[in-house]
C-alpha cells in the first residue's frame, strides 16, 4: 500500500496501494458456483464482500499465465470487509507465487494492462516464503489483510500468520505521525476552499481508520471489519470525540460536501486534535 496536489489523500506507504475507479459489473457468484468455481474462503472472512466481475476474468487470467507457480489469490482491505464505498474506494489484490523471476513479473503484464484498464490498482506481489518472513516489516498491513481478506483462489496465507506487539506498535506510531505530518502540509493548499477540505477530510479518514484497527490490537480489542465500526471502538476506547469522525464519514458516503469554508475548517481543527490524541495515546503504550 496521484490526485490533485490541493485534496491528496493520506495513503498507506505499506501495501494498500493506490487509488482506482471501480467497474460496474457485480460478479455472480451462483454462477460462478454452478461452473464448479466457488472460491475458497475459509472462517471468519467476509464472504458476503462485494466483488466484481472483472475478477472472474482476471483470476482465469492468472491461472492461465503463472499455472502451478500461482499460490493464491487475496481480496483484501474495504472490498473484503464490507464497507467498499463506490467510486473511492480500492479493490486491492495480494497475488502470491511459489516463486518470482522477472520472466514471472513480464507474464503477469497481459492481465495486469486489462485490470488497470477498469481502474483497479496493481496487486501487490510476494512469494510464499517472503509472506512467513516479512510480518516483522509489515506488521500492520498483514494484520489488515488477515482482519479483512477474501480468498479467491489457493489455500489462506494468513491462517497462521504471528505478527510481534513490539513491531506493531512501532510501525503503528510510525505510520500515524507520517500521515498526521501529511494531513498538514495537504491542509496548507486546501484551506481556502470547503470542497478540497471536505475530499481531504473523507479520504485521510479511510487511511488513518486502517491504522485505528491495530491500535485497537494493541489495545487488546478485536477490531471490527468495517471501518466505520473500527473508528467508533477506538472513539470510546480512548474517550476521543465522536461528532468529528462522524460527521466525515457521513461525507465519504454520501458525497454531500455542502459544509461552508469556515465549517470545514472547524471541523477539521477538531478532526486534527483527534488524531494528535490517538497518537499520544499510542505512544504511551509499552511493550516487551
Amino acid at each position: 500500500m496521484a490526485v490533485p496536489a490541493a485534496a491528496a489523500p493520506v495513503v498507506s506507504e505499506g501495501l494498500a496501494g493506490a487509488v482506482g475507479l471501480v467497474a460496474e459489473v457485480t460478479l455472480e457468484v451462483e454462477a460462478r458456483a454452478e461452473a464448479g468455481k466457488l472460491w475458497n474462503t475459509q472462517p471468519g472472512t467476509m464472504a458476503k464482500a462485494i466483488v466484481k466481475e472483472a475478477l472472474n476474468h482476471l483470476i482465469d487470467d492468472l491461472k492461465s499465465t503463472h499455472g502451478d507457480n500461482l499460490a493464491c489469490v487475496v481480496l483484501y482491505g474495504s472490498a473484503a470487509a464490507g464497507d467498499h464505498v463506490e467510486l473511492r474506494s480500492d479493490y486491492n489484490l495480494l497475488i502470491v507465487l511459489k516463486r518470482i523471476t522477472p520472466q514471472d513479473l513480464r507474464l503477469a503484464q497481459a492481465p495486469m494492462r486489462e485490470w488497470q484498464r477498469l481502474g483497479h490498482p496493481l496487486p501487490v506481489y510476494f512469494t510464499v516464503e517472503e509472506l512467513q518472513d516479512a510480518a516483522d516489516v509489515f506488521p500492520i498491513e498483514f494484520l489488515h489483510m488477515q482482519k479483512a481478506r477474501l480468498v479467491l483462489h489457493g489455500r489462506d496465507p494468513f491462517e497462521s500468520l504471528q505478527v510481534s506487539t513490539a513491531n506493531l506498535r512501532h510501525q503503528t506510531e510510525y505510520e500515524l505521525r507520517s500521515k498526521l505530518i501529511q494531513l498538514r502540509r495537504l491542509y496548507i493548499p486546501a484551506s481556502m476552499s470547503a470542497e478540497k477540505l471536505c475530499a481531504l477530510m473523507s479520504d485521510s479518514l479511510a487511511s488513518f481508520a486502517s491504522l485505528f484497527r491495530a491500535v485497537l490490537l494493541l489495545k487488546g480489542q478485536e477490531p471490527p471489519a468495517a471501518k466505520p465500526d473500527t473508528v467508533r471502538v477506538t472513539t470510546r476506547l480512548l474517550a476521543l470525540e465522536s461528532q468529528p469522525f462522524e460527521r466525515i464519514f457521513a461525507l465519504r458516503s454520501t458525497g454531500d460536501a455542502s459544509l461552508t469554508e469556515t465549517e470545514a475548517n472547524d471541523l477539521f481543527g477538531a478532526y486534527m486534535a483527534q488524531i494528535e490524541r490517538v497518537i499520544e495515546a499510542v505512544d504511551a503504550i509499552e511493550t516487551t
